[in-house]
């Protein structure tokens, strides 16, 4: 055993310090110990995770996740990352690319039916289209996949008419949190080309089964540990020891780690964290946030998974075979309000939504305030690349520029890329 701790293996071997065991860290961590690196996670909290995370609700009497995410299929890092770490089953989702929808304001239904291939033959369709539009009104919206950076949606396409309220509006806020008009229509149109221009082979609703914590967190933490990897929790970095040209060493409050001249370091922390680590760094500075709901109720039978809610405050409607979540995204006008009313506000709509007579069950309200950067072109100029002028230093987060909004799939994709830079410069 080395001095250190460390095993004469591991000291043989580059070594990799990610710092924040969030998805974007626990993506490039599991990347870098699949390559054979020697890895040593430090998360500030107790549990990893970060957004994406689970845990047990002691007002519910049950595990909730703190909030919903939708995978797509055409997540491609994401689904890279679940095969990695062993965990590609636990993304549960219908095998075609249909979406449910219920409009408050005039009490419809409808169901949006994507074909599976790229060719959009679903807008030809008045039975899987959204009711009240023709295929002439969607042809305005390619235009997002050619935008520039300084664009905003509303400078680009329609925010009028059925087609905007009832599908691109709710698409493109759960995508970009951010009210879509002002939103870049350079990142929605990022989103456009990924998902709805693919078809819907590459857009097939997938949810994490039974949390968010056992189908991202649970496996990947098991597979760092199978192979070899230090994971420490509730260790908050309190400082970067820099020269003109490298970091030296991480400071902890209890311990200072040295580095040696091949390690390298992935800072996957929020952008206020690493702005304190590094006073120089361009980040984003506005945030929007998330408000979402957990209700001790199971759905009534029948009821889709995953339901669009239009004209209500709820935006969307999750299942599971013990509660009812939903979430709004962009809810910087709700995230002071009451929580309790909060609750009656969103349960009110669930019942509108799904058509049932029930009281207020035990619920949970989970606030997040800075939920994601603002996805406002003058914010996403702001995000800062992988690499930093440290040669050992990377960055990773869904904050940095990874070309999308902050999704999961940005954060694993950011992963990706700080743990292809560390390795370059290894020997692996």
């Amino acid at each position: 055993m080395a001095p250190n701790g460390e095993t004469a293996d591991q000291k043989a071997r580059p070594r990799a310090f990610v710092i924040g065991a969030g998805i974007s860290g626990l993506a490039a961590a599991t990347q870098l110990a699949a390559r054979g690196m020697a890895v040593t996670l430090y998360e500030a909290a107790g549990q990893a995770g970060g957004r994406c995370r689970s845990y047990y609700d002691p007002v519910l009497d049950q595990t909730i996740d703190n909030g919903n995410h939708l995978v797509l299929s055409g997540n491609g890092a994401i689904i890279r990352y679940l095969e990695r770490i062993g965990a590609r089953g636990a993304l549960a989702g219908p095998r075609r690319a249909v979406f449910f929808f219920a409009d408050l304001k005039d009490d419809t239904r409808w169901t949006l039916r994507l074909n599976a291939g790229p060719l959009p033959l679903w807008i030809t369709s008045r039975a899987r289209r959204v009711p009240g539009t023709r295929p002439a009104d969607y042809l305005p919206y390619g235009k997002l996949m050619f935008a520039s950076r300084r664009a905003t949606v509303a400078q680009t396409v329609p925010t009028k008419g059925a087609l905007w309220d009832r599908l691109m509006r709710p698409f493109l806020l759960a995508a970009l949190n951010t009210q879509p008009e002002v939103g870049s229509a350079q990142l929605a149109g990022q989103i456009m080309r990924e998902t709805l221009a693919r078809g819907g082979r590459a857009c097939r609703p997938r949810i994490a089964t039974p949390t968010l914590a056992a189908a991202f967190i649970d496996p990947a933490l098991a597979f760092l540990e199978k192979k070899g990897a230090k994971i420490e929790m509730g260790k908050r970095l309190r400082n970067l020891v820099l020269n003109n040209r490298s970091v030296l060493a991480l400071e902890f409050s209890d311990a200072t780690v040295p580095l040696n001249a091949g390690d390298t370091v992935v800072l996957a922390v929020p952008p206020w964290v690493a702005k304190e680590m590094l006073p120089d760094l361009a980040v984003p500075t506005e945030f929007c946030a998330i408000v979402n709901g957990h209700f001790h109720m199971p759905a009534p039978k029948g009821t889709p998974p995953i339901m669009g809610v239009i004209g209500g405050t709820v935006e969307w409607i999750f299942s599971f075979a013990d509660r009812i979540s939903v979430t709004v995204s962009g809810a910087d006008e709700l995230v002071d309000r009451d929580r309790e009313e909060l609750a009656r506000i969103l349960w009110a709509d669930v019942c509108k939504a799904l058509k049932i007579t029930a009281e207020l069950p035990k619920w949970q309200i989970v606030k997040e305030k800075r939920a994601t950067f603002a996805a406002t072109p003058e914010q996403d100029i702001k995000r800062p690349p992988t690499k930093t002028p440290w040669r050992n230093l990377m960055l990773a987060g869904d904050w940095t520029d990874t070309g999308l909004p902050a999704t999961l799939e940005g954060a694993v994709r950011s992963g990706e890329a700080a743990a292809a830079l560390a390795l370059r410069r290894g020997t692996l």
